[in-house]
Formats: C-alpha cells, sequence, structure tokens
C-alpha cells in the first residue's frame, strides 16, 4: 500500500492504459478520481474499484476544455480533501491521419487538443492544488512513436513528441517547489480491444522488434505509473521512460528470434 493517504487523477480513465493505471494506483492505496469523456464507462471502472476495496470516484470531462479540467481538479479536491498525483492518460490516435500532404487539419487540431492541450491544462490546474500539500507528481503519456518516424500517424507522433517537451518545462520550473513531473514512453501494449483493431502480419512485425518473451500489458505501464507516483521516485523529474520489452534498444534489422 505504497500510495496510502494520496489522491490521484487519472485522465481517459475509462480506457486500456487509464483503467489499468487508475486500478493499480486503487490497490497501492490512493483515492483515485476516474475522468473520461462523456459516453465512456467510466461509473464500470469505479464500481469495480471500489467492490475491489478500493476508493474511487468518476467524473466525466473533455479534457481539451479547460471548464472541464477545472471541475475535475476541484471534484478531487472536494470529494479527497487534496491533490497529490495527476495521470494524464487521456489521448486519440486519429486512424485517418495517413500521409501529411493529405492531412484533414481538423484531425490535426484535434489530436493536439486532447493529446497537448489536454495534458497542458491538467498541468495548469493541477499545480496549484498540489503546492498547497507541498507538491505532487505529474505523469504524461508519450509514445515511442514520439521518437520515431512513420508514414502513418503523423499528428499523434507529433503530439507525443510535445509532451515530452511539456513534461521538462514542468519539472523545470516547479521542481524547487515539490512539484515532480515524468513522462511514459509505452511501446508495444496489446489488450483484447487493440489486438482486435490490428491484422495478424502487424501484429507479427510489431512483436518481433521487442528483446523480451512477450508482449507489453497495460499493467506494464501500470507499475511504472505507481512507482513514479510514489515516494520511491523523489529524485526522479523531468525524464520520459520508455516502458517498451526493449523495442526501441536496438536498430530495426536486427533479428530478435
Amino acid at each position: 500500500m505504497e500510495l496510502t493517504g494520496k489522491v490521484a487523477i487519472v485522465t481517459g480513465g475509462a480506457g486500456n492504459l487509464g483503467s489499468a493505471c487508475a486500478r493499480r494506483l486503487a490497490l497501492e492505496g490512493a483515492a483515485v478520481v476516474v475522468a473520461d469523456r462523456p459516453g465512456t464507462a467510466v461509473a464500470e471502472i469505479v464500481e469495480k474499484i471500489n467492490a475491489d476495496g478500493g476508493r474511487a470516484t468518476g467524473c466525466f470531462a473533455d479534457v481539451s476544455r479547460e471548464p472541464d479540467v477545472q471541475e475535475m481538479i476541484a471534484l478531487a479536491v472536494r470529494d479527497h480533501g487534496r491533490l497529490d498525483v495527476l495521470a494524464n492518460a487521456a489521448a486519440i490516435i486519429g486512424d485517418s491521419d495517413r500521409i501529411l500532404d493529405g492531412m484533414d487539419v481538423e484531425l490535426w487540431d484535434r489530436v493536439m487538443a486532447v493529446n497537448v492541450r489536454g495534458s497542458m491544462l491538467g498541468c495548469k490546474h493541477a499545480i496549484p492544488a498540489m503546492l498547497v500539500n507541498g507538491g505532487g507528481s505529474i505523469i504524461n503519456f508519450t509514445s515511442s512513436a514520439a521518437f520515431h518516424g512513420d508514414v502513418v500517424r503523423i499528428a499523434y507522433s507529433s503530439s507525443k513528441a510535445a509532451l515530452v517537451g511539456l513534461t521538462r518545462a514542468v519539472a523545470t520550473a516547479y521542481g524547487r517547489r515539490g512539484i515532480r513531473s515524468n513522462a511514459i514512453s509505452p511501446h508495444v501494449v496489446w489488450s483484447d480491444e487493440i489486438k482486435g483493431r490490428l491484422d495478424a502480419d502487424w501484429i507479427d512485425i510489431a512483436e518481433r522488434t521487442l528483446l523480451t518473451p512477450r508482449a507489453g500489458v497495460p499493467d506494464d505501464i501500470a507499475h511504472m505509473v505507481v512507482y513514479l507516483a510514489s515516494d520511491k521516485s523523489t529524485y526522479i523529474t523531468g525524464q520520459t521512460i520508455s516502458v517498451d520489452g526493449g523495442g526501441t534498444a536496438h536498430q530495426p534489422w536486427v533479428g530478435v528470434r
């Protein structure tokens, strides 16, 4: 129970990674606010956490809208008395984001609004609440796509690269006041839902980049979130930590099987 007494918000908390992080934070003793956009399974995630002995409340929030983010932060403080951890897991990919010379500008703006503006607004409004109690931990979700070019998901990869800069900027500006800011960079992380949207050839190619015997699962990311949320990581800030099965540690032509 490393996080007993701490209060955490997880945006994108009804998604695959977000819900795993919310459950794991609660298992370690944190009170958790599960936040996601209207129409998502927030209530079901909250019910499951509470049924398993954790403490959770839920709220609907479009993180690209500042009033929604303000209310999300206020709810955490109102319901639980403080705020210690913000995990910015909310993101959209934009599956039609294929080539730059055919880029839909509205898609670009929407991806940036959720992935970058949403994380910025979370930081903007979480930091004052954290400072009341001497600091806290902000955990942004970037991606291996931020560091390697591809012929698809250009808006997504650009947005994730921006979060690396945001993470460092927040760490630099607020570190001496007790705010830690780090990012997690996943690579191949499977859930049944994600695998169901991919063809077998693509899955095989992705898994052959890994140096571990298996691909990642959402709990692999959630365990790192718990570590960064805990007092065991108080000397770590301004970092982007790859949780990627070694997939980005080598040249792509290296045979690993």
